[in-house]
C-alpha cells in the first residue's frame, strides 16, 4: 500500500468475513463497548491512516483506536527501529519486583525500556517540576496510582473533587470519579468523599456571561464549597482534584480559559493537588504534548496512557510514597515492548516536529468543516488533532458514524450527539482532505430525516 496515493474503498460494509469474526468474537467474549463492525485484517496492507478489513475494504482510520495509535498503522518510523534488533521472550516481566537493562550501560543501550521511557517522560513534563514516574499497565491503573499517591501524600484527608461530563475509566475507584454516562457506574459501589462540581464546556465564556453552572453568585462552585469561602469543606482535606483538560468520553468538551484559571487560583491557593487525566488527550494529541500546557493550570500529578501504549502516573518525587511496596504492579514497568514503542512514539514526535504538524492540520481540518458543514452541524471544535463535529441530535450522529464507514471513513461517537475525529499526528495535507471529504459526503447522505442506527 502507499500511503501518498492510497484512498478508501468499500464494497460491503460490514462484509460477510467481518459478520463471521465478529460472531465468532462473541460466542466467548463478555459484551463490551465495539463502536461498529469494523475488524482489521493484521495480515492485510496498512499504512498511517489506511487499513484494509477482513473483507478487504480499505478505510480511512479517523480514530488511531481512540488515540492509542497515535502515528497510525505500520508506521515506519516505529517498525523500522523495531527491526534493529531480535524480540525476545518474555516480553512481559515482572517489572516492579526485576529490573531488565539491554547492553552494559544506559548509555550504550540500543533499545529503550521501562526506565528510558520514564526519562522521557520526565523530560517532557519538566516545565511543572516533575521527577518521577510509576510505570502501568493501562489509564485506569495510571488514575488508580494518582489517587493513591495524593490521598497519601495529604493524609488523613476525606475528599476527592471531579468534574461533571467525567470519564476516568473502569475501575471501581476510577469510575467514583466518572460522572459521564450512568451506564459505567449504575448498581456498582464507589469510594466516599467524592465531590462533584460542572465542567464549563462553553470555551468562550468569561464568569459573568458562562450559564454552565460552574460560575454562580460572583464566584464559582468549586470555590464557594471550601470552608474558608462559606462552604462545609475543608481544603485541607482533600486529597486531589480529578481534571481531563479536554473531556474525551463525555463529548470532547473544550474548557473555557475563565474556567480553566479559576481551577488554577483555587488550587494554587489553596494548596490542593491537581491531578490531570491525559490518557487520551496527551502525547501530542493537542499541538502540544500535554493539553495541560494550553491552559494556565499547573498540574501536580499526570495520569498517561493511550499512545504510550503503557500506563504512567507522573509527578514530584515528594508527591510519591517513600516507603517501598506502597505501589506496586507485576506487569507494571515490564512491558518490554510497550515501553519501547511508548518511547520511539516520543522521539517520532520530536524528531519530526509532529506537534507543530499535528496544530496545522488540525487548523486544516477545522476550517474545511467549518466552510462546508450544513446546518444540522452545531459546532466545530478542535485542538491540533483532537477534533469535534457536534450535531442537532443523536440520531443524526448515530446515522453519520454509520453512514461515513459507508464511505470508507472510521470515526467514533462521544458525548450526547458528538463524533470524534483523531487523524495520526503525522497526518498530510491530502489525508486531512480526503478524509473531511468523505465525512461532509457521509452527512450529506444522511439527509434532513436521520434515523438512529
Amino acid at each position: 500500500m502507499d500511503r501518498d496515493t492510497a484512498k478508501p474503498d468499500v464494497d460491503v460494509f460490514p462484509g460477510p468475513n467481518a459478520r463471521e469474526w465478529v460472531e465468532f468474537h462473541g460466542a466467548n467474549a463478555a459484551p463490551s463497548e465495539y463502536s461498529h463492525e469494523f475488524v482489521w485484517d493484521i495480515t492485510r496492507e496498512a499504512d498511517g491512516p489506511f487499513v484494509t478489513d477482513v473483507d478487504g475494504n480499505v478505510l480511512l482510520d479517523f480514530t488511531c483506536h481512540i488515540g492509542a495509535a497515535p502515528l497510525g498503522y505500520n508506521n515506519e518510523n516505529i517498525l523500522g527501529k523495531l527491526r534493529e534488533f531480535d524480540l525476545v521472550e518474555p516480553m512481559k516481566i515482572a517489572g516492579q519486583d526485576m529490573y531488565f537493562g539491554a547492553g552494559p550501560t544506559p548509555d550504550e543501550s540500543d533499545v529503550p525500556g521501562s526506565s528510558h521511557l520514564m526519562e522521557k517522560l520526565v523530560e517532557v513534563s519538566s516545565q511543572y517540576g516533575m521527577d518521577t514516574v510509576f510505570l502501568s499497565n493501562s489509564g485506569a491503573e495510571a488514575m488508580e496510582n494518582a489517587m493513591k499517591i495524593t490521598n497519601d501524600y495529604r493524609a488523613p484527608s476525606k475528599y476527592g473533587v471531579a468534574f461533571s461530563g467525567s470519564f476516568h475509566g473502569r475501575t471501581l475507584g476510577t469510575l467514583s470519579l466518572t460522572k459521564s454516562k450512568e451506564v459505567y457506574t449504575r448498581h456498582y459501589p464507589e469510594i466516599s468523599g467524592i465531590e462533584t462540581v460542572p465542567f464549563c464546556d462553553d470555551r468562550g465564556c468569561d464568569a459573568e456571561s458562562c450559564d454552565c453552572g460552574f460560575f454562580a453568585g460572583g464566584g464559582s462552585q468549586l470555590r464557594s464549597m471550601l470552608a474558608p469561602e462559606g462552604g462545609h469543606i475543608d481544603p485541607d482535606e482533600i486529597a486531589f482534584l480529578a481534571l481531563e483538560p479536554i473531556q474525551g468520553v463525555g463529548g470532547y468538551r473544550f474548557p473555557s480559559e475563565t474556567f480553566m484559571q479559576e481551577v488554577a487560583d483555587v488550587t494554587k491557593t489553596y494548596d490542593i493537588p491537581l491531578v490531570v487525566d491525559e490518557i487520551q488527550s496527551g502525547i501530542g494529541r493537542t499541538g502540544e504534548i500535554w493539553a495541560s500546557d494550553h491552559y494556565p493550570i499547573e498540574p501536580d500529578v499526570i495520569a498517561s496512557a493511550k499512545a504510550l501504549r503503557v500506563g504512567a502516573t507522573i509527578s514530584r518525587s515528594d508527591v510519591f510514597p517513600a516507603e517501598k511496596n506502597r505501589l506496586g504492579s507485576t506487569f507494571g514497568g515490564g512491558d518490554l515492548l510497550g515501553s519501547m514503542i511508548g518511547a520511539f512514539t516520543l522521539e517520532a514526535i520530536e524528531e519530526y516536529d509532529l506537534l507543530a504538524n499535528a496544530t496545522r492540520r488540525g487548523r486544516q481540518a477545522k476550517e474545511l468543516l467549518r466552510d462546508d458543514a450544513p446546518d444540522a452541524v452545531e459546532d466545530v471544535r478542535g485542538k491540533g488533532l483532537m477534533l469535534a463535529v457536534e450535531f442537532d441530535t443523536a440520531d443524526r450522529r448515530n446515522a453519520v458514524v454509520k453512514a461515513s464507514l459507508e464511505h470508507g471513513l472510521l470515526t467514533l461517537g462521544c458525548g450526547e450527539k458528538t463524533i470524534r475525529l483523531l487523524p495520526p499526528l503525522d497526518s498530510s495535507e491530502r489525508e486531512i482532505e480526503l478524509g473531511v471529504g468523505r465525512f461532509l459526503e457521509a452527512i450529506d447522505s444522511v439527509g434532513t430525516s436521520p434515523r438512529a442506527a
